[in-house]
């Protein structure tokens, strides 16, 4: 399953991943002329992409040092992983508790290809990464739950990937297969692309992407909202990004600058 050959033989470089897109973003070198074209599209449009890039990243290690050292979770299961960049989910966690399981999924064979990377978590805790596709949350439920306990809580993190899923390819039906197969106590932890924040500039990067091959799906705060139905928000509530529990930020650069993606985390009752 790690075999970076086996990964290499099926990467298809004729079409930007936004994956590997948002690899770029962040500065890292496993991404394709196809996946740097569109970044420098996006970026001279909106300038504050590659700083939102980060932000997602900053916000699922708030999240995590959140769920792992202040409210006791000790298993995760990461789904739309992307490209390892340090400190990964499972660095946060089993630094706050060693003994914590992370599970992660993604279906982009240059993730396949750095999955050893992934892997190298504590003695006392598991990491494993599967192969699946985010469209496919039963596929994902029977696989992980070979690894993970399903009577404990788990805290199951979707960081923008749900833009990247529309609506009627069910991207609502996924989260919730997700969320009814957890025990209580669980959590869930979303980030997700606005569609009320600038809808020129929104419109503009949809096209930019569509023209590209890969469908982006913002959403209003009301539309992310609808995720966490049924489950019990934690305070803040659903808010921009930059502003969920700031006071867990480590190593964190804020000027000010707008970020135009939400972002929320919530407890299955």
């Amino acid at each position: 399953m790690t075999d970076p050959s086996l990964a290499a033989s099926v990467i298809d470089t004729s079409k930007p991943h936004p994956a590997r897109v948002y690899d770029w973003f962040l500065g890292g070198k496993d991404n394709y002329p196809v996946d740097e074209e569109l970044g420098r599209q996006i970026t001279a449009m909106e300038p504050t992409a590659k700083y939102g890039a980060r932000h997602n990243r900053w916000f699922m290690q708030r999240a995590t040092r959140m769920l792992a050292a202040r409210l006791g979770v000790r298993q995760f299961l990461d789904i739309g992983t992307g490209i390892p960049t340090e400190p990964n989910l499972h660095r946060i966690a089993q630094t706050a508790a060693p003994e914590t399981s992370v599970v992660y999924v993604d279906n982009d064979p240059i993730v396949l290809a750095h999955a050893e990377a992934l892997l190298r978590g504590t003695p006392e805790g598991v990491t494993r990464y599967l192969q699946a596709d985010a469209r496919e949350p039963r596929k994902i439920l029977d696989l992980a739950r070979e690894i993970l306990d399903f009577d404990r809580p788990i805290a199951v993190s979707l960081i923008a990937l749900l833009h990247f899923i529309p609506d009627e390819q069910g991207a609502y039906e996924i989260v919730r297969t997700l969320v009814d197969a957890l025990p209580s106590g669980s959590y869930l932890a979303l980030s997700q692309l606005a569609s009320d924040h600038d809808e020129e500039r929104t419109r503009r990067a949809v096209a930019m992407y569509a023209a590209s091959g890969v469908t982006l799906v913002p959403r209003s705060r009301a539309e992310m909202a609808k995720f966490f139905a049924g489950l019990e928000l934690l305070d803040p509530g659903v808010v921009w990004l930059p502003d969920w529990h700031a006071e867990l930020a480590v190593d964190e650069e804020r000027d000010g600058t707008a970020v135009p993606l939400y972002a929320g985390v919530a407890r299955k009752p």
